[in-house]
């Protein structure tokens, strides 16, 4: 039996905008000037040109509800979703989406890839010396052990500006439904504004 040694796939030119638009289906391809896609897991991958390693990149999302001059208010020892619209977002192609907003969940794309996900926010408590924060990546598994505490050593009502980063890989339960970060202002409330999440999937397992 005589082995075949090339293989012809059809590659479809189009603008930009509409890979930004559909689901390439899985093993398709479409061309834009500047990259090369793939369908693959229900995601648009970008296969040439390579940016340090397949589909390797980064995001930011901004929240725009949330600002100096309408703060959340986290009440004592109610555990809740660090909320995060969105707003405003910068990648680092077109093609990546590790977030959310309207499930306010963060995604993972294939399991056992590795992200760095960072969380920056402002903060402040009326009762700095008996209140603190504390923060999960909410799933279960591993992930659940991604956690911290953060205290107000500024003294009441002080801004605090906080900047958290988390390194995690992504198992099967993480891949399938995504997960969300909590926060819980124990011992009085909080006040918490300007929320960016930066995420950088730092290895692809795909």
């Amino acid at each position: 039996m005589s082995k075949n040694t090339a293989y012809r796939v059809h590659v479809e030119d189009v603008e930009q905008s509409v890979v930004d638009n559909v689901n390439i289906e899985d093993g398709a391809m479409l061309r834009t000037d500047d990259y090369l896609y793939m369908g693959h897991n229900n995601k648009n991958v970008i296969v040439y040109p390579q940016t340090g390693g397949l589909n390797l990149g980064w995001a930011r999302y901004d929240d725009t509800e949330y600002t100096s001059l309408s703060k959340l208010t986290l009440v004592e020892d109610t555990e809740v979703v660090l909320s995060n619209n969105g707003g405003n977002v910068v990648r680092s192609h077109s093609s990546i989406d590790f977030y959310n907003s309207s499930t306010q969940k963060i995604l993972g794309i294939n399991e056992n890839d590795v992200y760095i996900f960072t969380v920056a926010f402002k903060a402040s408590a009326a009762n700095a010396n008996q209140t603190f924060l504390e923060y999960n990546l909410e799933g279960s598994g591993q992930i659940s052990r991604v956690a911290g505490t953060i205290a107000y050593p500024k003294g009441n009502d002080a801004e605090h500006v906080e900047n958290i980063m988390m390194q995690y890989y992504t198992d099967a339960t993480f891949v399938a439904d995504g997960v969300q970060l909590k926060v819980n202002s124990v011992g009085g409330d909080s006040l918490i504004w300007d929320v960016i999440y930066f995420i950088q999937r730092t290895q692809n397992a795909g």
